[in-house]
C-alpha cells in the first residue's frame, strides 16, 4: 500500500514537472526550496542532535494557527528545541519573518521513505505536530517505527476532501492509527474523522485555534504600527479592502468599487492578491479598469495614498490592515476556492462580506451568518449591491462588526485545550537530553 502511494506521488510530480519548472523560471518558485524537499536540511540547524518537537503548518493561516502554540510548547518543553516547517513559500517567509520562538524553519519534505528519514535524523522530534488536514503517510509510519509520538492539531477535513478520503478509506483507516492523538475544531469533525477510521478515544474537540491567534494581531489606533504609516487616511475618506482574492474575484470586486467611485467622494481599494505571482497582473487589471493605482511597497511613508487603488505586495500585512477598512470582502469565496479566514476582520470588528463557497471554513461561517455578523453574496451583481448597501449605512456596519467581533471574544480558548492534550501525550518531565543552549536569532 505505502508503495503504491509513493510511486503514485512520484508519478503526479514528475506529471506536474512542467508546470513547476515554468514558475521556477517565471517566478522563481521552488528552486530555493528544492533541497529542503529532498530531505537535505542543513546540519547547522540542529548540529547538536538536541531532541525537538517539530511543528508543521502548511501556509500563512495555518502558520498565524501555530504561532500562538509554538510560544506555549517553548515555555512547557525548555528542554526541547522547537521547528517550525512550511510547505508554501509564503508560509516560510512569514513563519521566518513572525514567529520568534523557534530555533527553526524549513521547507516539508517530499513524503517519500527516504526523504522523511533523512528530515527526521536531523530535527529529531520526539513529537510531529501537524496544523488542520496535513496528514502523510509515509512520515506518519516512520515516526511510529521511530517511537515518535504524532498529534493532528486545530485538525478539520473540508466538505470537498471528505468524500475523496473515503474513497480510499482502507488506506486512511491505517494512516490515522500511526497518529496519536487528534485535537478538532467541532464535533462534526470528529464525525468525519470517525468514518474515516480513527479512534474517538483519541479525539478531542479543542475549537480553533485561529480564534485565539488572534491574540497576537496588533490592536493599536489607526496609524499606530509601522505598515499604517503608509495608509495616513482622512477620517471621511471610506476603504475597501479585498483580502486573499483570487484569479475571477478582482473584476467583481474592481466593478463595486467602480460603482462605489461614481458616487462622489474619494474612497480607496485596498487589493490583496493571494498569491504573489498575480501582483502584476491585478496591478494591470486595476489600471485597465481606469484606477490610479500603486504597490504597498512603492507607497510613502507617513503620507495619505493619492491613488484609487493599492495592490498589497507584501506578505504578512494583511491581518493589520484590516483595521483601516470601512468594508472588508473576503476572498477565495466568490470562486469555487473553499474560502478564506474571515476572523482576522472580525477581531478588529468590521463588517465582512463573503461568496457562496466558504467550504473550508463552513461551521465559521455559518456561526457568523446566523448571528448576523457577516453577509454571504451568491454572485458578482449581489457583491456590488452589498457593498455599496454597507458604504452608505454605518448604522448596520456597527451592528454587523460588534456581532462579528462579540463571536470572537464567546470563542476563545482553544489553546489551553489544546496543550492540556500535548502535555498529557507528551509530559513536561519528558524533555529528551539535557538543556538546550539556543542561538540568538535575527529577527528582521
Amino acid at each position: 500500500m505505502y508503495f503504491l502511494y509513493s510511486l503514485t506521488t512520484l508519478l503526479v510530480l514528475l506529471a506536474l514537472s512542467p508546470y513547476f519548472v515554468y514558475q521556477a523560471l517565471r517566478h522563481n518558485k521552488y528552486v530555493g526550496s528544492l533541497k529542503q524537499r529532498l530531505g537535505y536540511l542543513p546540519v547547522s540547524l540542529n548540529r547538536d542532535g538536541v531532541d525537538s518537537i517539530w511543528v508543521h503548518a502548511v501556509s500563512v493561516g495555518e502558520v498565524l494557527a501555530a504561532r500562538l502554540l509554538v510560544s506555549d510548547l517553548r515555555r512547557q518543553y525548555p528542554g526541547l528545541r522547537v521547528f517550525l516547517s512550511t510547505t508554501t513559500r509564503t508560509g516560510q517567509e512569514l513563519a521566518r519573518r513572525q514567529v520568534a520562538d523557534v530555533d527553526g524553519v524549513f521547507y516539508f519534505p517530499f513524503d517519500w521513505t527516504v526523504t522523511v528519514r533523512r528530515t527526521l535524523a536531523i530535527v529529531k522530534p520526539r513529537l510531529f505536530v501537524m496544523i488542520e488536514t496535513e496528514i502523510w503517510p509515509n512520515l506518519l509510519r516512520e515516526c511510529r517505527r521511530r517511537g515518535i509520538r504524532t498529534m493532528l492539531v486545530n485538525g478539520r477535513i473540508s466538505y470537498r476532501s471528505f468524500p475523496r478520503y473515503l474513497l480510499v478509506k482502507p488506506m486512511f483507516r491505517r494512516v490515522l492509527r500511526d497518529i496519536n492523538r487528534f485535537c478538532v475544531q467541532s464535533e462534526d469533525m470528529t464525525r468525519r474523522l470517525v468514518r474515516l477510521g480513527a479512534d474517538r478515544d483519541r479525539i478531542t474537540v479543542t475549537g480553533s485555534l485561529k480564534f485565539d491567534s488572534l491574540e497576537s494581531v496588533p490592536a493599536l489606533p489607526r496609524g499606530g504600527q509601522r505598515v499604517l504609516r503608509s495608509f495616513r487616511l482622512a477620517p471621511q475618506r471610506q476603504v475597501l479592502v479585498a483580502g486573499s482574492t483570487l484569479k475571477g474575484e478582482d473584476e467583481a470586486v474592481i466593478s463595486a468599487f467602480n460603482h462605489l467611485r461614481a458616487r462622489g467622494g474619494n474612497p480607496l481599494l485596498v487589493l490583496a492578491p493571494r498569491r504573489p505571482e498575480r501582483f502584476d497582473d491585478v496591478e494591470r487589471l486595476c489600471r485597465q479598469e481606469g484606477l490610479a493605482t500603486i504597490r504597498r511597497s512603492d507607497l510613502p511613508i507617513d503620507a495619505e495614498p493619492r491613488e484609487d487603488a493599492v495592490v498589497l505586495d507584501t506578505i504578512g500585512e494583511l491581518a493589520e490592515l484590516y483595521q483601516i477598512a470601512t468594508v472588508v470582502f473576503v476572498g477565495g469565496s466568490l470562486v469555487a476556492a473553499g474560502g478564506h479566514n474571515i476572523l482576522e476582520p472580525a477581531f478588529y470588528g468590521k463588517p465582512i462580506v463573503f461568496g457562496p463557497h466558504m467550504e473550508n471554513f463552513a461551521e465559521i461561517s455559518e456561526t457568523f451568518l446566523s448571528n448576523d455578523a457577516a453577509i454571504q453574496v451568491q454572485s458578482p451583481h449581489e457583491l456590488d449591491e452589498a457593498i455599496i448597501g454597507l458604504m452608505g449605512d454605518p448604522v448596520r456596519r456597527a451592528r454587523l462588526g460588534a456581532a462579528a467581533r462579540a463571536l470572537i471574544d464567546a470563542n476563545r480558548g482553544a489553546k489551553e485545550k489544546t496543550m492540556a492534550v500535548v502535555t498529557a501525550l507528551l509530559p513536561p518531565e519528558d524533555r529528551g537530553r539535557g538543556a538546550v543552549v539556543r542561538p540568538f536569532r535575527v529577527v528582521n
